[in-house]
């Protein structure tokens, strides 16, 4: 083996250790801010150096592993069966994406609320983040093909607005909502949006 190889193998190795860490500590801490830098550098075994170079920072580090998380819904949506692939109807795979992406939040509570608040990567905004413009261009893709809907932009961000993390955390942890009646809730309100036709503006102040 090459010294080149020898040191990718390391490299991918550390990468592995570190996401695995940074997994544990997540899962465990009370609140996302607790997990430090230096913390995952000491449970992965590596030196901050180390850390800093495969990730850039801490918000690096949160998208990394997030993404690592998300792969295999990524999957199953890009290529996969019903009722989330793409030969699904759009009408039934609207609701399916939406409640996948709750069920991953819920998943993954302190994690999606630690990137969500930091404006994951998207310059501070979380709408800028790179998993939230696939979310919402996928989402847009397919309210596009129902007939009927006025905006589909507007309403792909409307629909995501409902599996924010914040939310998602205020109703799970300060009110207590059981998972399977938070989705409930959310297929309720995602089948009134799609039932609705297109609603004409309002009268402006100069009518």
């Amino acid at each position: 083996m090459s010294e080149r190889q020898s040191s990718r193998k390391d490299a991918v190795r550390n990468r592995e250790a570190v996401l695995a860490a940074a997994d544990a500590l997540f899962a465990r801490r009370e609140s996302p801010e607790d997990v430090t830098m230096a913390d995952v550098a000491a449970a992965a075994g590596v030196g901050k150096g180390t850390l800093f170079r495969a990730f850039g920072d801490r918000a690096g580090l949160l998208r990394a592993l997030y993404g690592a998380r998300l792969e295999p819904i990524g999957r199953a949506v890009e290529s996969g069966p019903p009722p989330l692939g793409p030969a699904t109807p759009p009408r039934d795979r609207v609701p399916a994406l939406l409640d996948a992406v709750l069920c991953f939040k819920l998943d993954n509570r302190r994690l999606a609320l630690a990137l969500e608040e930091g404006g994951g990567g998207g310059g501070g905004s979380p709408y800028r983040a790179e998993h939230y413009e696939r979310w919402h261009g996928l989402l847009r893709a397919v309210l596009e093909q129902l007939p009927g809907l006025a905006d589909s932009d507007f309403t792909a961000h409307a629909l995501l607005a409902a599996t924010r993390a914040d939310l998602v955390e205020h109703l799970a942890g300060e009110e207590r909502v059981p998972r399977e009646e938070m989705r409930r809730q959310l297929a309720n309100f995602v089948a009134a949006v799609l039932a609705s036709g297109p609603l004409s503006p309002g009268p402006t102040a100069e009518e």
